[in-house]
């Protein structure tokens, strides 16, 4: 591979890492508000605000995921 190749891979690795992290900013801003403005009424909601807290998190793992495969064709 030559070393324009590699490094458009590693751009491209950079680049998914930035838009998966701001996209799970932006969910967990908007989950978040409306989780916790559920909790302050009914209280015995915290375990499926929980849950709907951690499910944004999955972009991140899949951004990751992604950006690995991405560096591992810089080689």
């Amino acid at each position: 591979m030559t070393e324009l190749t590699s490094l458009w891979s590693a751009i491209c690795a950079a680049m998914t890492m930035i838009g998966t992290g701001f996209a799970t900013a932006w969910a967990e801003k908007v989950v978040g508000g409306a989780t916790v403005g559920a909790m302050a009424e009914k209280p015995e909601l915290w375990a499926r605000g929980l849950v709907l807290m951690v499910i944004p998190e999955t972009i991140v793992v899949f951004g990751l995921v992604v950006a690995i495969i991405l560096t591992t064709k810089m080689v």
